[in-house]
């Protein structure tokens, strides 16, 4: 199979793809240099362009592919290439797909010094369960571009399915477009998360523009026709309102169910959520009493670990703590749950403010949590479960934990990004 060249300037290289990278893209190398070549896979042979320098090597364009390698199969999304929400669609979903996603998590672990036996097999979820949707939009005259951003770029591709999210939300794709297209002015920029929620979608929109009397009733008519639970608009200086509230949106944590804050996070599936409760409950000795859950957003492993043991929940986000105890008051766990907010980057939890205590369950953010993680290494809790978003990030707090007294027992990656880069994990330490 040969694919013609693009007309351009750069210096054009025959190349092997070796490798697929952590972001998806093959990996060939010039003189020991990397080079990163998208929507390739390893035993590609192409022509490529190369078009500039990136963290750890060189990017690269394929001008010609003049051989496949195994592995690869046909893209399912018609958006595959162009939009930057996908990057492995093309690889067999089989044993390489599986063993590259965990690859990425020994590979995080090993740089830290960790043995790969620690990794146990990929869990993964099936594309069409992602309950949350982040889009851009971009008015080009009297069009609404509606979509995610193009790859390495900050083009808008204009999406008209998206393989990876909800029947409810795919169909949401086009009235939205629509209402948008009408409302929006020339030129005009927002950003949209819609939810798919127990009680039916929660969709916020994030745009400058001013909203009169008119438009309000205008997105109050959208969100009737389209059976919304609850829309909301936000100045991006400002607090989010609702523009209706048909019915209150609900997420449910062990029984419990829960009012999320518009836009606010969520694990991006229902059964990725249930997934990662499972694998945290697993970690939690039978004979706990007190657990403290930091980062715990509005009460994702909360409420089961309530169920087991009294536990102290901290959060910076307010809203999110809010709609937590508001959920406990309501589920009549008010007795079980204390509630702190506190940012835990710049104010985290002190090591003798742990001691006593019989479990830890953190779950940062991307940038993991360095300064927390120490406090937590100089604590005597018996047991830790970290749950990470971020390979990277998490080794590195891994190995602050491990110097500080603990042992890491095992590390379970799941996936609830299919056909991206990105992969999450459960894991477990004790104390020495």
């Amino acid at each position: 199979m040969r694919r013609k060249a693009r007309r351009g300037g750069g210096r054009q290289v025959e190349l092997t793809v070796e490798q697929l990278g952590a972001r998806g893209d093959g990996v060939a190398h010039i003189d020991e240099q990397a080079v990163f070549l998208p929507i390739t896979l390893p035993g590609d042979r192409v022509v490529a362009r190369i078009s500039g320098e990136r963290a750890g090597g060189l990017k690269a364009e394929v001008v010609e592919l003049l051989e496949l390698g195994p592995n690869r199969v046909e893209a399912p999304c018609p958006h595959f290439g162009p939009c930057g929400g996908c990057t492995v669609q093309h690889l067999d979903p089989a044993a390489p797909y599986s063993d590259w996603k965990r690859g990425l998590v020994v590979q995080a672990l090993q740089h830290r010094g960790f043995d790969a036996g620690l990794v146990r097999p990929l869990r993964r979820i099936e594309p069409g369960s992602r309950r949350r949707m982040s889009l851009t939009v971009l008015m080009q005259g009297k069009k609404a571009l509606l979509g995610f951003n193009g790859r390495e770029s900050h083009m808008v591709v204009d999406l008209q399915t998206c393989l990876l999210v909800t029947p409810r939300l795919r169909a949401l794709l086009a009235p939205l477009r629509a209402a948008l297209a009408e409302r929006l002015a020339p030129r005009e920029r927002a950003e949209v998360v819609a939810t798919e929620t127990g009680t039916g979608l929660d969709v916020l929109i994030t745009c400058a523009a001013r909203l009169d009397l008119q438009a309000r009733e205008a997105w109050a008519a959208f969100a009737e026709a389209e059976d919304l639970a609850r829309l909301s608009w936000r100045h991006p200086e400002e607090e989010s309102e609702p523009l209706a509230v048909r019915r209150a949106p609900k997420v449910t944590f062990a029984g419990v169910a829960v009012e999320p804050v518009a836009g606010g996070f969520l694990q991006p599936s229902v059964a990725g959520e249930q997934l990662l409760t499972e694998l945290v409950m697993g970690l939690i000795p039978g004979d706990v009493d007190t657990v403290a859950d930091l980062f715990c957003g509005c009460g994702t492993f909360t409420f089961p670990l309530a169920r087991v043991a009294r536990v102290h929940a901290v959060e910076s986000d307010a809203r999110a703590l809010a709609a937590l105890w508001a959920g406990a008051r309501r589920g009549d766990f008010a007795n079980r749950i204390t509630v702190e907010q506190r940012d835990l980057t710049r104010q985290p939890v002190q090591a003798d403010e742990l001691d006593g205590g019989d479990c830890v369950v953190f779950d940062p953010p991307r940038a993991g949590a360095r300064d927390q993680v120490i406090e937590l290494a100089g604590s005597s809790i018996p047991t830790i479960v970290a749950v990470s978003c971020n390979p990277n990030t998490f080794g590195r707090d891994a190995r602050i934990l491990v110097e500080g007294g603990y042992e890491l027992t095992e590390v379970t990656p799941v996936d609830q990004f299919p056909w991206s880069g990105h992969v999450e994990l459960v894991a477990g330490f004790k104390r020495r």
